[in-house]
């Protein structure tokens, strides 16, 4: 096998890996990821589901501050942590004017303000306005030729790659490697 070719599903939620010489299947996969309401900033609430974030205006009354609520991010991670393995995601942003979206090691303090770049345990993207912008070293931005509904979001662990797709134009917004 000298090449391998990648076919995304963006419908379905599933990326699949294949032998382009021979056509031969050689792996599928996609998770399903819910949202830790526990996890979440007093000023986010998480929809009984798991499956939608919206932010409120006004901190939440009678939560109990717990280690792994994040309280100066506004920020939620999912239930399911990977510490190995690929995977594959997507989220529904809603064609909204801002929002941050990837994956970030368990370690990150969730009680201090976060470092969005790499070498600290996040790799993100975000929507400012009209440019995206990935929290790389430097920061790299990219103006928007339209608002971004669906984000799908790629993960190979061994390699060291997290990559950013949008699936409405199927296109890529930005991969992080080591």
């Amino acid at each position: 096998m000298e090449k391998v070719g990648v076919f995304v599903d963006y419908e379905e939620g599933l990326v699949s890996f294949y032998d382009v010489e021979s056509r031969s299947h050689i792996y599928s996969f996609t998770v399903d990821v819910t949202l830790n309401p526990d996890t979440a900033h007093p000023r986010l609430r998480v929809s009984d589901d798991g499956k939608h974030v919206t932010r409120g205006h006004l901190k939440q009354e009678n939560l109990t501050d717990t280690p792994e609520m994040f309280t100066y991010d506004r920020c939620v991670v999912g239930k399911q942590s990977f510490s190995s393995g690929r995977f594959y995601y997507e989220v529904q942003v809603r064609a909204n004017n801002w929002w941050r979206l990837g994956v970030m090691r368990e370690s990150v303090n969730r009680k201090r303000e976060i470092t969005w770049k790499p070498q600290y345990g996040v790799w993100i993207v975000a929507v400012l306005g009209n440019q995206y912008c990935a929290k790389a070293d430097p920061d790299v931005r990219h103006t928007l030729r339209e608002k971004v509904e669906k984000v799908g979001v790629f993960v190979d662990y061994e390699e060291g790659l997290v990559s950013f797709y949008d699936v409405k134009s199927r296109s890529h917004i930005y991969s992080f490697t080591d």
